[in-house]
C-alpha cells in the first residue's frame, strides 16, 4: 500500500524569514541530519525546546544567552529542519544517545542543559546517560519529567499511537493547520499567549507534514516510567520554572517531581502558561543568568 513520504521542512525555503537563521548550520551523521543553531562564546548552554517546537522556541532567549555563554540549540529529532534517524525510533533513550553523539561531533559537553518540557525530559536522560562526565546544571521550564497519571496516561499515548499508525493523519492534522484560528485555540489550550509572530512561527511548523509526522513518531515513541525511578540519581542544581497558568503540565507533577529530586529549587511566575519562556523571554533569561551565577558562586 502506498504512504506518504515524510521529508524535514525545506530550509531554503524558510531560510530569509527563520529566526536566527545566521546562527544555523547542519550536521550529518551517520542516519541523521540535524539543525543547529550555535552562538556566543564561553561556557556552553545546551537548548533544548519540547514537542511540536523548534529552535525558533528560543528566538528571544539566544542573544541574552549567548552574551555571556556560548548557547547551543538543535532542532530535536523529527521536528523542523532535523531529520528522523534512518533506524531509530524516537524513543527518550535513542534521543538522548544521538543528542550525546551530536554534541561529541561539536566537541562540546554543556555547562548547563535548559530543556523545556520534553526538551527537560531528554536533559535528563542525558545526564543520568553521561555519569563519566562533568556534571552540569539541569534547568526544566516547566518541566516533563513524569508520566501522566489516570485517564492522560492512556488516552493520549493511545491517541498519538493511533493517529501515528495511519500514513495520511500527519498530512491531514498538517492541512487542518494551515488555519490560523486552528493553531491559536492549540496554543491557548497551553495556558500561553503568544503575539503574531510566535504564532505564525507554529503554524509554518504545525502545517508541515513532515513536522507533525515527526511529532507524532515521537509520541508515540514517548514512555517516561523509567526515568521518573531515575530522577532521585541526578546529581547537581536542579532548578525548575513554572509558568503557574501551565494547562499542559499538572501542577501535581511539579511537586511530584520536585519530591524526588532532593535539591530542585523552583521559581513559579504568574500570569504565564506551558510556553511562558516565549511569552516573557527577558524575565526567563534573567532567572535563567541568576541561577548559574548563583551556581558559580
Amino acid at each position: 500500500m502506498w504512504t506518504p513520504s515524510y521529508s524535514p521542512m525545506d530550509w531554503e525555503a524558510h531560510k530569509t524569514t527563520w529566526p536566527n537563521a545566521h546562527l544555523s548550520r547542519f550536521v550529518q551523521l551517520p542516519g541523521q541530519r540535524w539543525h543547529v543553531q550555535t552562538s556566543g562564546s564561553g561556557p556552553v548552554l545546551l537548548l533544548l525546546h519540547g514537542t511540536g517546537a523548534s529552535t525558533h522556541s528560543w528566538r528571544d532567549l539566544i542573544a541574552p544567552l549567548s552574551a555571556h555563554y556560548t548557547v547551543v540549540c538543535p532542532d530535536l529529532t523529527g521536528h523542523a529542519f532535523t531529520s528522523r534517524h534512518l533506524s531509530q525510533s524516537p524513543s527518550l533513550p535513542h534521543i538522548a544517545r544521538n543528542l550525546n553523539a551530536l554534541l561529541e561531533h561539536l566537541q562540546v559537553w554543556p555547562h548547563a542543559v535548559i530543556g523545556h518540557s520534553a526538551g527537560a525530559a531528554i536533559g535528563a536522560q542525558l545526564l543520568l546517560d553521561q555519569t563519566q562526565r562533568p556534571t552540569p546544571v539541569l534547568i526544566g521550564l516547566n518541566p516533563a519529567w513524569l508520566p501522566l497519571h489516570g485517564v492522560s496516561s492512556w488516552l493520549f499515548p493511545s491517541a498519538a499511537r493511533l493517529l501515528a499508525l495511519n500514513p495520511f493523519s500527519a498530512s491531514l492534522f498538517a492541512r487542518l493547520c494551515s488555519q490560523p484560528q486552528v493553531v491559536k485555540a492549540l496554543i491557548a489550550s497551553t495556558g500561553s499567549q503568544l503575539d503574531e509572530r510566535g504564532l505564525d512561527l507554529y503554524q509554518q511548523l504545525l502545517q508541515s507534514p513532515g513536522h507533525v509526522h515527526g511529532v507524532l513518531q515521537m509520541m508515540r515513541a514517548w514512555h517516561l516510567d523509567a526515568l521518573e525511578r531515575a530522577l532521585p540519581r541526578l546529581k547537581g542544581p536542579v532548578f525548575m520554572h513554572l509558568g503557574a497558568n501551565d494547562r499542559t503540565i499538572p501542577a501535581q507533577q511539579t511537586h511530584s517531581a520536585q519530591a524526588r529530586i532532593a535539591q530542585a529549587q523552583i521559581v513559579r511566575v504568574a500570569g504565564l502558561g506551558h510556553l511562558a519562556h516565549e511569552e516573557a523571554p527577558e524575565r526567563t533569561s534573567a532567572q535563567i543568568l541568576e541561577w548559574l551565577s548563583q551556581t558559580a558562586r
